[in-house]
């Protein structure tokens, strides 16, 4: 009986992050802490020069502006439930939820509250890049 917990309780324990996802999960988290503080020397030495982004309203972006819209800082994010997806050899897609947190005289109107990040990284030489990412709106409750 006792071997029969022990094996139960370690199969739902979950499975260590490879090098890989420890790396990527790293990089996504220096991401937000960057969106955070407006550091915009992270974003012009971590965005591919063709970055490009597809924002909340659906629109295509491109570098310059992901630049300027993170260098003001000031954006408030509680990202959960982080996951890699390898895609290839020097290709992975970061994909999590995110809650805005607002002020509540702000919680009124967009934008969402509650959205879902997903961020292609590609490897150039030694170092991993943000090449593409898009920001959608995560239905939460009855609104």
């Amino acid at each position: 009986m006792t071997g029969a917990l022990a094996q139960t309780t370690a199969s739902a324990s979950p499975k260590p992050l490879s090098p890989l996802e420890q790396t990527l999960l790293d990089n996504e988290k220096s991401f937000i802490q960057a969106a955070k503080k407006g550091d915009a020397a992270f974003f012009k030495r971590t965005l591919t020069d063709d970055f490009s982004f597809v924002d909340l309203d659906g629109e295509l972006a491109g570098r310059q502006d992901m630049i300027d819209g993170f260098s003001s800082g000031g954006i408030d994010i509680m990202p959960y439930d982080m996951k890699v997806v390898s895609v290839s050899d020097g290709v992975a897609i970061v994909t999590y939820d995110v809650v805005f947190r607002v002020p509540p005289v702000q919680d009124e109107g967009p934008p969402p509250r509650y959205q879902h990040f997903s961020t292609v990284w590609v490897k150039q030489a030694d170092t991993w890049k943000m090449k593409f990412q898009q920001t959608t709106s995560a239905h939460w409750g009855d609104w």
